[in-house]
């Protein structure tokens, strides 16, 4: 059984629902904690709802924190505590997203992901995994997991967009290219990638003007 998840948004700013973005925010964080980027990325697309979903459990560090799934190097979880939990929490997030289309009247290349962290991990699992292919993914800070079994599982392509910055201490920045190559071997063609120089694990201010151009590209904004 699916898990609801709880969000916030931000309504288009034109009051016209043509596109969402869905933020899906790092482990021990919340959907509120991503929203902001909304106050920087509404102005230049004012026709898109942004949402920012909680992920589905709290973590073993701390009952403030949320995780998408436990991570054993962090928590002390085991890896089939791991593997389990992502997916459930695929599931719960591919039951959301239908629910987002529904309830907006949207299709599926009219919605994009913008993942940080633990919420690019699900980002890059679920969306090539669904039916239809999504606008695209947003991918700050993350690692592609699964890379192996992706060949075989992925049935949706789009554009993706990686970004890292080269002094994270969190991720390390190799995870990019590790991930490039794994989408592309699983036939991605449109992978994109900005590196954030002298950034920790966060998001920079050229990295999310890099995102914001990707972004109005693949909304057919430009």
């Amino acid at each position: 059984m699916t898990r609801v998840l709880n969000s916030a948004q931000r309504q288009p700013d034109s009051g016209d629902v043509r596109g969402a973005v869905i933020f899906l925010h790092g482990y021990g964080a919340n959907g509120a904690d991503l929203l902001g980027l909304a106050d920087v990325l509404a102005p230049h697309m004012p026709d898109i709802l942004f949402l920012a979903p909680d992920a589905p459990e709290t973590t073993a560090m701390s009952p403030m924190g949320l995780q998408w799934f436990p991570i054993p190097w962090i928590d002390g979880s085991s890896e089939e505590d791991a593997a389990a939990g992502l997916r459930r929490a695929a599931e719960d997030l591919n039951a959301y997203l239908d629910a987002v289309m529904v309830d907006n009247d949207l299709l599926p290349e009219q919605v994009m992901l913008f993942g940080f962290s633990q919420g690019t991990m699900m980002s890059l699992h679920v969306a090539p995994r669904r039916d239809d292919p999504l606008a695209a993914i947003v991918a700050f800070s993350g690692r592609l997991l699964e890379p192996d079994l992706l060949v075989d599982e992925v049935t949706a392509r789009m554009p993706v967009l990686l970004v890292h910055g080269d002094a994270d201490d969190v991720v390390p920045v190799a995870s990019l290219p590790q991930a490039a190559e794994g989408l592309q071997n699983a036939g991605f063609t449109d992978v994109f990638a900005h590196i954030m120089k002298g950034t920790a694990h966060g998001i920079a201010p050229d990295g999310l003007q890099v995102a914001l151009a990707f972004m109005r590209k693949n909304f057919g904004l430009d």
